[in-house]
């Protein structure tokens, strides 16, 4: 069904999709060739949202070559009207013989409407080019799409005998600083990068996007049940947009002075409700990951320690993690497997290894002086 040039165009096409790494949200990030006589006559990508599609960009650097093209897209052309046209009307009306899609749109407004127009209208259609790679570049939309909510990826970094801090606390740095360029990569990606108030004051961290290039600062989210992050910590004078959230009755008087003192700095304070449905205490997180799915959010990216990461986990909520294992030994410290009940969702300490949950093995890759190992939870992208 599909030639091995079928398979270099739509790679071609997915690289194109990948310059919108970080600026799609809350679309899809997609890439667009068309391709008429063997060689290329237009092509382009999905910038940010409300902007053309990857189509209308080939299209219009193709112009009148379009007509009898093949169209390699690496999402079915949108069939409806949102902020921009409908991009299989447009592959139509400029005579586009053939569309190659990589998949389907996972949006129930769009998913086979598109495909469906161009074959109404004699288009030959092939779809499920390189399906998988299409996915995963997407992972989050389609998460959001087709479960109804944002993917979850948490970053954790540790020692080889399994510590993310020295007895104190100390946990700058265990990696190096190829590492953590990689670790700001992935921030770059995510909608939204969250915190525990835990981390928070004691890591001080910005939370920003500083050590590769990105055109635009994710949303940056502390969990903070009680509201005890000061209005002085440097978190809160930078200009990359915030969150705080709570379980706090944001009117109650001896709450409101603090709150808003935040909101006048840009702050945006968020009430949730509780696990236990007490104010002040430990957020229901999945009214939080459920919040941020609601606004349009696809990848959120959670940096915190090993209790917020173990809530996350015995949620259900974590479906891929990000290690960052540092080449050495601490002897002594905080374990990354603590606490143990949050982690493997047994009070008590395992009596087999096949009690433990088994992640899935994405990759492993050798960086700097240490190494990144991508993990998955088992059927995290069945969607």
């Amino acid at each position: 069904m599909f030639s091995d040039q079928d398979v270099e165009w739509m790679r071609q096409a997915l690289a194109l999709a990948h310059k919108g790494l970080t600026t799609t949200t809350p679309n899809p990030r997609v890439g667009c060739v068309l391709v008429r006589e063997g060689r290329v006559v237009g092509q382009g990508w999905h910038v940010r949202a409300g902007e053309p599609h990857a189509e209308i960009h080939a299209l219009a650097q193709a112009g009148e070559l379009a007509r009898g093209a093949t169209a390699y897209v690496s999402l079915e052309p949108c069939g409806h009207t949102g902020r921009t046209g409908p991009c299989s009307r447009a592959l139509i009306e400029a005579g586009v013989a053939s569309v190659v899609a990589a998949t389907e749109d996972p949006n129930p407004r769009v998913r086979g409407q598109g495909l469906a127009q161009l074959r109404a209208a004699g288009v030959e259609v092939r779809c499920g080019l390189l399906a998988e790679e299409a996915i995963a570049l997407n992972i989050g939309f389609f998460a959001r799409m087709r479960r109804g909510r944002a993917w979850v990826r948490a970053k954790s970094a540790i020692s080889l005998d399994g510590f993310i801090a020295l007895p104190n606390g100390q946990s700058q740095w265990l990696t190096d600083a190829a590492c953590r360029a990689d670790g700001h990569a992935w921030r770059a990606r995510a909608c939204a990068v969250m915190t525990g108030i835990g981390t928070f004051l004691k890591d001080r961290p910005l939370l920003t996007v500083r050590e590769v290039m990105t055109p635009r600062q994710p949303l940056r989210v502390v969990i903070d049940a009680r509201l005890e992050a000061e209005p002085d910590l440097p978190f809160f004078h930078d200009e990359a947009p915030a969150m705080v959230v709570c379980t706090l009755d944001l009117q109650d008087p001896r709450v409101r002075s603090k709150a808003q003192v935040l909101q006048e700095m840009g702050v945006e304070l968020v009430q949730l409700p509780s696990a236990c449905g007490e104010p002040g205490r430990p957020l229901r997180l999945s009214a939080l990951v459920a919040l941020l799915t609601e606004r349009g959010m696809n990848e959120l990216h959670l940096e915190a320690g090993s209790r917020m990461t173990g809530a996350f986990l015995q949620a259900g909520l974590v479906d891929e993690w990000l290690v960052y294992q540092a080449p050495i030994f601490l002897g002594q410290g905080m374990p990354m497997a603590e606490p143990l009940q949050a982690l493997t969702g047994h009070a008590d300490p395992l009596e087999d290894p096949n009690q433990a949950t088994r992640w899935q093995m994405i990759e492993t890759v050798p960086m700097g002086n240490g190494q990144r190992i991508r993990l998955q939870r088992p059927g995290a992208d069945q969607f």
